[in-house]
């Protein structure tokens, strides 16, 4: 039976915390208030005290709120209709299609047994002469594009969608302005992409928990399509956003902080989601395209550093 709890301990933030026995980490719970309704997710675990990231704010949310564990983790559904579709970082549809259900799987599972992996050997052409020349991107490498702000990095990002010879593109928008949103959407469209690309999108204004959802869905839903067979691109912009949402979050729960206020687990974090990029024997592959802009051109800051540690390299 399903544990509801009427009581609020505390709101820091987009944080909650609640008074519960039986809870699990990353459990998924739902918040419900006078018609408004949200999941959240279990972050920690203090003795009773559960501490839970709500997804869509907690602006607004009374103490007596009612809080109800669901028993699972976050699942997202995995089906040939998503293909050519629109989401938001956690899954809900932000074009006027319909919500999906089908299959659903859990997302930030484990990754695959590094001894399991195939060598990275087969190259994904992209059609930008300097990449494919003399710096090729090749199925199940994880590689960074290093840049600054203000330069057109996610137009590069486009144009690689629209080249790459593989089966499918995720697409995953971190802290997005709106316009750059609508510059994928309708580039892929205009250009006939679309139909094998799936974008899971969060923008800046959106609320922040929804960030660290998107690259844990993209690489979840590209990882079930590479067991089908499928070689599978995942484009990510941009890491640094991600990274800033950890720190966000890290602040808001009280975290020590570790360089420039980063949590200490920075590098832990970007690794579990670079490391999911894999080339399965007998079956497809998943391969990691990430941005990272460079916080005052700076490529010792926190972020680019610690991911240059665990990619193959950087464009």
């Amino acid at each position: 039976m399903r544990k509801v709890y009427n009581e609020i301990a505390q709101i820091a933030g987009n944080v909650i915390t609640v008074i519960a026995s039986g809870v699990s980490y990353r459990e998924i719970a739902e918040v419900r208030s006078d018609g408004w309704s949200s999941l959240a997710q279990v972050i920690r675990l203090e003795s009773d005290r559960v501490a839970l990231q709500v997804f869509a704010g907690t602006r607004g949310i009374p103490t007596d709120a009612e809080v109800r564990f669901l028993g699972r983790r976050l699942q997202t559904p995995v089906t040939q209709a998503l293909l050519g579709r629109v989401f938001t970082g956690s899954g809900v549809p932000r074009d006027s299609g319909p919500e999906l259900d089908d299959n659903p799987i859990e997302i930030a599972g484990s990754i695959v047994n590094p001894a399991r992996r195939i060598i990275p050997r087969k190259m994904i052409r992209t059609g930008i002469p300097m990449i494919d020349v003399f710096n090729s991107l090749v199925e199940s490498q994880k590689l960074p594009i290093f840049s600054v702000a203000g330069e057109p990095y996610n137009p590069l990002l486009a144009r690689i969608a629209l080249n790459a010879e593989v089966d499918i593109i995720i697409l995953g928008g971190m802290g997005l302005k709106h316009d750059d949103y609508l510059f994928f959407r309708d580039t892929l469209e205009e250009n006939g992409a679309l139909s094998r690309s799936i974008l899971y999108i969060h923008t800046a204004a959106d609320p922040v928990v929804e960030c660290l959802l998107v690259p844990d869905t993209c690489l979840a839903v590209a990882e079930q399509f590479a067991l089908q067979g499928k070689r599978v691109l995942v484009l990510l912009t941009d890491m640094t956003n991600f990274a800033d949402a950890l720190k966000e979050v890290a602040i808001t729960m009280e975290q020590i902080p570790s360089n420039r206020g980063y949590p200490g687990d920075l590098y832990s974090q970007l690794a579990a989601r670079y490391e999911r990029a894999v080339d399965f024997e007998g079956a497809g592959s998943v391969t990691v395209l990430a941005v990272t802009t460079m916080p005052g051109d700076d490529v010792t800051h926190p972020i680019p550093d610690n991911t240059g540690y665990i990619t193959e390299g950087q464009f």
